[in-house]
């Protein structure tokens, strides 16, 4: 089942009045701008235990406090290629340790997901030498010789556009 928002104590009491008064689930519903499911659930509720408010949900408390939540993200958004291991690193640094995991399932919470950069061949140093000299030895070439050439490296996929 989905997560939900909760109802705010003034909407819950409108619920509540509006029932004493007769009307049914659907059209309080309908004024309220609530589905009558809702509706329904905060009734029974009220006619179960005498009372409509919130209980605490149950669960561990987050590791990471609002603060760190809000460094992760600041470091995330000013520097977007940052790692979970340097986030776990900084986190440390500042007194929390907690697993790479929670890490991720913050930044989701924040609407952030990892995502990796496409995957390009690393050039030796020998492919560095010979780019070099072929440039170097074709530098002078009139550019109509350019037009003939078709380079491997080309893709149907822009990087920088």
């Amino acid at each position: 089942m989905a997560k939900t928002r909760e109802l705010c104590k003034e909407i819950r009491d409108n619920i509540l009045d509006m029932h004493k008064a007769g009307m049914d689930y659907r059209t309080i519903g309908k004024q309220l701008g609530e589905n009558a499911t809702t509706v329904g659930a905060v009734i029974r509720k009220w006619k179960k235990f005498k009372m409509a408010v919130n209980l605490p949900r149950s669960g561990a408390p987050c590791k990471i406090s609002p603060r760190g939540a809000s460094m992760i993200m600041r470091k995330v958004r000013d520097q977007p290629r940052t790692t979970r291991q340097d986030l776990f690193n900084d986190l440390k640094r500042a007194g929390t340790t907690v697993s790479k995991k929670t890490i991720s399932n913050t930044l989701r919470r924040h609407g952030l997901k990892s995502c990796s950069g496409p995957k390009v061949p690393l050039l030796k140093p020998a492919h560095v030498q010979a780019r070099l000299k072929f440039a170097n030895d074709h530098l002078d070439d009139p550019e109509e010789e350019w037009e003939k050439v078709m380079w491997s490296d080309e893709t149907k996929r822009a990087f920088w556009s």
